[in-house]
């Protein structure tokens, strides 16, 4: 028995143009799965708050196994396709970012200024960057949908205004 060939590239378009014909669904590009990284929270934040979101800023480390499952799984799928203002800070940076007061900073200096020991940490940000959520520290994949979807109702909750009585 001979094994067998791979297709030729004309034979692979063929049967591609033959299952389109046929109304077979094409198949959608991948969304990005990468994320923003933070230049500016003083205007990443307002970004957010114009659209009545909070800012979730992702706290990564370059190499960190759940930092990629977190980014590519949940947040930037949110980010592609829902529109969830959300940026990235990474650990040991020197990147330029600045402050939610509009000081420069780099990311390891924020990430130090808010006590930030774990990546990934998601953090939910609101006016003046005040955190309106308690922060989501780790990667399981176990209850991490929801865990993710409470932090983002409370923060949301949080920036609502307030309802007359």
């Amino acid at each position: 028995m001979t094994p067998l060939s791979p297709p030729s590239r004309r034979q692979a378009l063929q049967t591609l143009g033959g299952l389109l014909a046929a109304g077979a669904p094409a198949v959608a590009a991948e969304p990005p799965r990468t994320l923003p990284p933070s230049t500016s929270l003083r205007a990443e934040i307002a970004a957010a708050l114009a659209v009545r979101q909070p800012l979730v800023v992702m706290v990564s480390l370059h190499g960190c196994p759940w930092c990629k499952l977190v980014r590519e799984h949940y947040l930037a799928p949110m980010h592609a396709e829902e529109g969830l203002p959300v940026v990235q800070v990474d650990m040991r940076s020197t990147r330029a970012t600045q402050t939610p007061d509009g000081q420069a900073s780099t990311h390891d200096a924020l990430i130090r200024a808010w006590g930030v020991k774990v990546a990934p940490t998601l953090l939910f940000l609101g006016p003046g960057g005040r955190e309106v959520a308690e922060r989501l520290p780790g990667g399981s994949p176990d209850f991490y949908a929801g865990y993710l979807d409470q932090r983002l109702e409370r923060a949301r909750r949080a920036l609502a205004p307030p309802t007359g009585g």
